[in-house]
């Protein structure tokens, strides 16, 4: 059901940290092609169940297409709709286990007409749906300076950001930023050798452009104000994240909730527990055979009572 090229990220640890139960339910909300799903699954009875979430519909095509177990159902949606999903279900916040990958699944970075990758040329596109929304290319076209520099600040913690806006406003008069190849070349002009480390001088102009287009971060905040209220008591919510943004918001919700912090919706006397303070990483075999792998940062919370 998955490839070598698309291995899933620090599986056998997401496994053992959702501490499955053989007839429970949980749930995917980053489905991709399936491998932390497929993971879950042989841990499950007859009565278990995996709810598989996806923002890309090419994604939940192909779990409909390969993975036809009745005890999967699939929901193209964003995963910040986990709790109108499991209304519509009738789940009744009693799932056993969430589970979030956060990174773009190597389908999304492989496939050049996506716009992901800077290191295949391609429409400047980025949209994890592209059903909808606008694409990267829509979005520079319009922006104002001002707003390209914050998006490459806030989003990229590019130090170049002031310079990179430039060259992109300047660039655009003349001719449309369209392909991905395209805008890679602008960084790499923008940036000025002496100062490039030693990732591609894209990598964050590209990651910024990512999370605005797709809103990132304000689903990963949306999906962990449910996910808290979803779980049921003993379950757990694994999160992998790739970029210190991702992880510090995981990072301070779990500290928060654990300590009782006041949220913005009442947990109505749940209580929370940080298994591990610090997050999991993977191992060194396998940081060797998926690259993937190498950034992943696991964190884990689990609901005490």
């Amino acid at each position: 059901m998955t490839s070598s090229a698309h291995a899933p990220v620090m599986l056998e640890q997401c496994i053992e940290q959702l501490n499955i139960k053989p007839g429970g339910c949980y749930v995917d909300c980053t489905f991709g092609r399936g491998g932390h799903s497929t993971g879950i699954l042989e841990h499950l009875n007859g009565n278990g169940r995996v709810i598989a979430i996806d923002r890309d519909p090419q994604a939940i095509e192909f779990g409909r297409r390969n993975i036809p177990d009745p005890r999967v159902t699939f929901r193209h949606a964003k995963f910040s709709q986990l709790e109108h999903i499991a209304d519509e279900l009738q789940i009744d916040r009693n799932i056993d286990g969430i589970l979030v990958d956060l990174g773009v699944s190597s389908p999304q970075l492989d496939t050049a007409e996506r716009g992901f990758s800077f290191q295949q040329d391609g429409p400047l596109d980025m949209r994890m749906d592209t059903s909808t929304g606008q694409s990267a290319a829509d979005w520079l076209a319009r922006a104002k300076e001002e707003e390209i520099i914050e998006c490459l600040r806030e989003f990229g913690e590019e130090r170049h950001a002031k310079r990179v806006a430039r060259f992109i406003v300047e660039d655009r008069e003349t001719e449309p930023i369209e392909t991905t190849l395209q805008l890679a070349a602008l960084v790499k002009r923008a940036i000025p050798r002496a100062n490039r480390q030693r990732i591609h001088p894209a990598t964050r102009t590209f990651q910024a452009l990512r999370i605005l287009v797709n809103q990132e971060l304000e689903e990963i905040t949306k999906l962990l104000e449910q996910a808290v209220r979803l779980l049921a008591e003993g379950g757990r919510m694994v999160v992998i994240a790739f970029h210190s943004l991702e992880d510090r918001i995981v990072k301070r919700f779990f500290r928060d909730i654990s300590r009782e912090t006041s949220l913005q919706q009442p947990l109505d006397n749940r209580r929370f527990q940080l298994p591990f303070r610090k997050p999991l990483r993977p191992d060194e075999s396998e940081e060797r055979t998926n690259a993937r792998a190498r950034s992943a940062r696991l964190r884990v919370i689990e609901r005490t009572a």
